[in-house]
């Protein structure tokens, strides 16, 4: 193949990946917009009457680590296209993917612990345990965030003490003439961090994947008693479970996608080189940009904070 052929498949190449880029940032934008919109909308409901309720509490740690981690991959993306051909282990680089572990990881457990509230809280399941937990559950709501910052903390930890190792490994391997051992430690380094991400991604979801199980079907149970008992399905009641039963729907197959992904991602099966991994990537930022907005379409105080804002807009603009 002479050097003009490969000119079209290279132009067509960096034109694809120049508009997937596009459109993972503009996702990212509207993920920080989105999730921007709820700390804001709670922060002025915490201003006005210096108390949270505690799935307020669990929704406003939810968008402010979203916010932050959709920051923290906006920046790394910017910082890779300004010096493509930056040493992996370059200070920076280090820094953003510690705030991207820890981030990460806590969004993982404030998905889970909301679904343990919405859970107890909504779910007429009648076990003492249950019963005992939809008691108490309120009070548990700040031991939920500390456990939430405390599991992300640890495995952040890990996963630095992982990354200062293998850069400390390719120095050594940098210097020797053979680098059997050095190969060898790598691929230690390598099932060590699967391992780790394993178990860091894998409980909360479990745990996540857990309460909506059960949530969903009660409500599910409970809706189907409430339509055969009236006369049609336009009934408020009946349209307010659909409602909560498609929310918490769509908010299960977000998490999960994006659970599926960074499992896909750390098993290798799409490498970072490919397109494909672009697009399963676009599909990740997909997700984060979309829950935001069914969290605001769902919730009845954060939509009339919503349309209160677009109101006041419209009367400044008039």
């Amino acid at each position: 193949m002479s050097g003009n052929d490969t000119v079209p498949e290279l132009s067509v190449i960096d034109k694809r990946a120049i508009i997937l880029s596009t459109i993972v940032f503009l996702l990212c934008l509207v993920a920080v917009v989105g999730n921007g919109f709820i700390i804001v909308a709670l922060g002025m409901e915490w201003w006005r009457r210096r108390l949270l309720s505690p799935c307020d509490q669990l929704l406003v740690s939810l968008g402010v680590s979203r916010f932050c981690l959709q920051w923290v991959v906006i920046c790394k993306s910017i910082y890779a296209f300004l010096y493509p051909e930056v040493f992996l282990y370059n200070p920076v680089l280090l820094f953003l993917a510690f705030q991207w572990d820890f981030w990460n990881a806590a969004t993982l457990w404030f998905c889970s612990w909301l679904s343990v509230f919405y859970c107890v809280k909504i779910a007429t399941l009648t076990h003492p345990v249950f019963l005992w937990l939809k008691r108490k559950v309120s009070g548990l709501v700040p031991w939920m965030l500390l456990s939430s910052v405390g599991f992300s903390s640890l495995s952040t930890i890990l996963f630095c003490i992982g990354n200062h190792n293998i850069y400390q490994n390719d120095l050594r391997s940098g210097l020797q003439s053979w680098n059997v051992t050095g190969d060898a430690v790598g691929r230690t380094y390598e099932n060590f961090f699967f391992r780790l991400k394993i178990v860091t991604w894998t409980v909360p979801t479990v745990v996540f994947l857990t309460g909506m199980v059960l949530l969903i079907t009660s409500l599910g149970r409970h809706a189907k008693k409430t339509f055969l008992s009236i006369s049609g399905s336009r009934d408020p009641r009946s349209q307010a479970h659909i409602k909560a039963l498609l929310a918490l729907s769509s908010f299960t197959i977000l998490f999960t996608y994006s659970f599926l992904s960074l499992m896909l991602k750390a098993t290798g099966v799409f490498p970072s080189q490919e397109f494909k991994h672009g697009v399963w990537q676009a599909g990740i930022y997909l997700c984060t940009a979309v829950h935001p907005i069914i969290l605001l379409m769902s919730n009845p105080r954060l939509t009339a904070v919503l349309v209160r804002g677009c109101s006041l807009r419209r009367a400044g603009a008039s």
